[in-house]
């Protein structure tokens, strides 16, 4: 099978010959960590992993996308740093928020998950309507550079690839905190809803307007969804809110998903989802991320909850993983039922982390390896 066909084949509960490894993403500051640790410097750190585990390497060719929805808005801000202090400094990023970081960091550490950055917000572009009316005029679904002009011939080519394709979106709830700030948002969904349905009325049929610009002539494998909607025990706001603002739009980007047969509509939210995982079946969607253990999410209650309604990515422990050795055996064995039954492509259940040593996550991948058919 391909990369491609394992990936479909696992998330829809078919038959795969292995399931895809994935075993999660390290950051700038793990890498580093890393290299003082046996990895060599310069080497990609996946195929020296693969390398040193005995499995195949990654397959030759074009391992990313050929083609791009562009979402973000058109112009952004200027990043740029405001006051500079003794140990940090005032930013404004290309969002246009205005936070302190460290100095460590400079400015492009909130363009990208560089690295995890503590941060404190100052303000956030959207504070009233004025402020929102000016913030529409850079989501232009019609700007040329969103999607590539040749997009038809593209897509005739990428007809018989064997990697993975597809798209991420900020949902509703996520792009208004971006311009509102979290608290902000929470309120404003009290204090005026009207407001709040203004926002995701817009922002439902921006990205309606784009995915039609593309999924009609490509047959992508995913559309994932960006959230981030939980804390560690509570959602940001009820389900019963979620039904009432949110859910007509993840129902109508799923009518366009459907019809372009894209096979895999995914979730993305930190947090406990527990409570409102029903929500996203409701809406249509077949798969979530990352099912972060620290926040209570457990993926065996899942499964028997919910069955084959919903498949899952993540749910590895990061803290087991640091820790090794029989932590991280017996963190592998929780999981391998759900594994097991299928609808399941186990990873870390975030970003790696710089406690996570390099010893520690060939361990931890030679596990992931064994259990995923790779060994």
């Amino acid at each position: 099978m391909t990369d491609r066909q394992r990936f479909i084949e696992t998330l829809l509960f078919g038959k795969p010959d292995k399931i895809p490894f994935n075993p999660g993403e390290p950051r700038k500051s793990t890498l580093k960590t890393w290299h003082k640790q046996g990895l060599p410097e310069g080497a990609d750190w996946n195929e020296y992993l693969r390398e040193k585990i005995g499995i195949e390497p990654l397959l030759p060719g074009k391992q990313s996308a050929d083609v791009w929805i562009e979402h973000i808005m058109i112009p952004q801000f200027e990043e740029k740093v405001i006051e500079k202090k003794e140990r940090s400094q005032i930013v404004q990023d290309w969002k246009g928020n205005i936070c302190e970081i460290s100095n460590e960091y400079d400015v492009t550490y909130l363009r990208n998950p560089i690295d995890f950055v503590t941060r404190r917000w100052i303000s956030c572009p959207v504070s009233n309507r004025n402020d929102w009316e000016s913030m529409k005029t850079r989501y232009n679904p019609d700007e040329p550079s969103r999607i590539p002009e040749n997009i038809t011939e593209i897509a005739k080519k990428l007809k018989n690839r064997n990697y993975v394709i597809g798209f991420e979106f900020p949902g509703p709830f996520w792009q208004m905190r971006e311009w509102l700030g979290a608290e902000n948002i929470c309120m404003l969904f009290i204090e005026d809803p009207e407001f709040v349905r203004d926002m995701v009325s817009f922002w439902t049929d921006y990205i309606s307007a784009l995915l039609e610009k593309v999924l009609p002539y490509l047959d992508a494998d995913f559309i994932h969804i960006s959230e981030d909607i939980a804390f560690k025990q509570k959602s940001f706001i009820s389900p019963k809110m979620m039904r009432e603002f949110l859910q007509p739009t993840y129902r109508q980007w799923n009518e366009i998903v459907k019809a372009g047969n894209c096979p895999v509509y995914m979730m993305d939210s930190d947090g406990f989802i527990g409570d409102i995982i029903p929500v996203w079946i409701e809406s249509g969607f077949n798969a979530c991320d990352p099912v972060e253990v620290a926040a209570g999410n457990d993926i065996n209650k899942f499964r028997n909850i919910y069955g084959k309604k919903m498949a899952f990515l993540g749910g590895v422990d990061k803290q087991a993983m640091a820790k090794g050795g029989s932590i991280i055996r017996d963190e592998m064995n929780r999981i391998e039922p759900v594994v097991r039954s299928g609808g399941y492509i186990p990873s870390c259940d975030h970003g790696i982390p710089s406690d996570v040593g390099w010893n520690e996550f060939l361990e931890y991948c030679d596990i992931l390896a064994r259990m995923t058919g790779w060994k």
